[in-house]
């Protein structure tokens, strides 16, 4: 399989299947060990920072890739740390874009 963050999220039009258990597990070894997968439906990765604004500019820069790979993410700021959660919206569930979008934050220098 190629690296992740080499592919591009695919736009979901509603009606794709979730990511099974086990094809969730296939793609979770590829993704930043601090991702945290919740009951097979999102991931969720906490970052801490020395300020606010760091943190700020790191959510910036998380945003501008959803923004090019048309995938969004819901994040969280707060004074030292960022939460993002990931998942395909379309369907409540999880997709391989979701870990696209995963890899392609885990290569952002901080």
């Amino acid at each position: 399989m190629d690296r992740l963050s080499a592919m591009d999220c695919v736009p979901c039009e509603g009606g794709a299947p979730p990511l099974s258990e086990e094809e969730t597990a296939a793609f979770l070894v590829q993704i930043h060990e601090d991702w945290r997968l919740v009951e097979n439906h999102h991931l969720t990765r906490t970052w801490e920072f020395p300020d606010f604004v760091s943190a700020l500019e790191f959510t910036n820069a998380l945003g501008a890739i959803c923004e090019e790979q048309s995938h969004h993410a819901d994040f969280e700021l707060g004074w030292g740390r960022l939460i993002a959660v990931i998942f395909t919206h379309k369907i409540d569930a999880l997709t391989e874009s979701d870990f696209v979008l995963a890899s392609k934050f885990d290569d952002i220098e901080r």
